[in-house]
């Protein structure tokens, strides 16, 4: 699977899931894990293709938020963290349509 990510933005077909972005980031550990989890997500970010206001990037701003919320709850890694940024880009991206 890997190596369907690899391939580069103009190369993938679908979204990735939540689970799949999680598995991806298995081998990474603490903070790596996270960073390849963002990295992922921003890898099939697509709301520049719909600004909103001109300056709507979704996926930069779900980050950011799960950032803070782990700040304040405490860590989170894993399936866990690719959740809470799937949640956090729904939420999001409901708002502003």
């Amino acid at each position: 699977m890997e190596d369907f990510i690899k391939q580069g933005d103009s190369d993938m077909t679908r979204m990735l899931t939540p689970h799949e972005i999680a598995e991806l980031a298995e081998p990474y550990n603490g903070l790596a894990n996270i960073r390849k989890i963002n990295e992922l997500y921003r890898a099939q970010d697509e709301s520049h293709l719909w600004p909103v206001c001109g300056r709507f990037d979704a996926t930069e701003r779900a980050i950011r938020r799960a950032r803070e919320y782990r700040r304040e709850s405490g860590p989170c890694y894993g399936l866990e963290y690719a959740l809470l940024v799937d949640s956090m880009l729904s939420e999001i991206v409901n708002q502003e349509i």
